[in-house]
């Protein structure tokens, strides 16, 4: 099981000190959450504060995409570090050209599910990405409450790739804790995003050992 704390969590006074923190604990990645006002009710934040995580960061980036256009800044991730770039199926017109430009500029490519959307409506790109990211709240937002349907997403989603041989990883996000983490890689999960329960416990490197124990 691969961990991916939510920069979004941060202390954003003391980002440094915060990325640094994940380099040297038992977490896998960074991820990165990238909101722009209109796909999602929040903005987060771009490219300069990509920079400067990029600057310090020794682990991937794993950016998730909450935003209504992607395409016109797949170079632009690719170029502040990003090593996966996920879009969301929902905000994708041409997703299946989406996905291949990621890759082309160097990326690993994912797709995102919300919560209404049916794992039935990734069939036919199975082969096409290299993670499918099942949200287990509604985008937007931090601290939500974890939606349970995601662990029947997950099963089906596990099946799904098993059946049709791909290797594609499976990531959650949203609500992830150290209540259900378990629960989610049974039912067949690979990467688990975790914000607040990280960053907002008084000993974010124990908890980070704690979920990959």
């Amino acid at each position: 099981m691969l961990l991916a704390p939510s920069i979004l969590s941060a202390d954003f006074g003391n980002l440094q000190r915060d990325v640094e923190m994940i380099n040297d604990s038992q977490a896998d990645w960074f991820h990165v959450d990238i909101m722009d006002g209109v796909f999602v009710p929040n903005i987060s934040f771009g490219f300069p504060v990509m920079k400067a995580v990029q600057r310090h960061a020794k682990k991937p980036l794993d950016v998730h995409l909450m935003i209504a256009e992607a395409d016109p800044y797949i170079q632009a991730f690719a170029d502040h570090g990003a090593a996966v770039l996920t879009v969301h199926y929902e905000a994708c017109t041409h997703l299946h050209r989406t996905l291949h430009a990621i890759r082309a500029a160097g990326m690993q490519a994912g797709v995102a599910l919300n919560p209404h959307t049916s794992v039935s409506a990734i069939e036919n790109l199975v082969h096409e990405a290299d993670l499918f990211l099942v949200m287990s709240v509604n985008p937007g937002f931090g601290g939500q409450r974890f939606i349970t349907n995601a662990y029947l997403k997950v099963r089906q989603l596990r099946r799904l790739l098993d059946e049709t041989g791909s290797k594609a990883l499976i990531e959650v996000d949203g609500g992830v804790d150290l209540s259900n983490f378990r629960q989610l890689v049974e039912a067949g999960a690979d990467v688990l995003v975790a914000g607040n329960a990280v960053f907002g416990t008084q000993d974010p490197v124990a908890t980070i050992a704690e979920f990959k124990s």
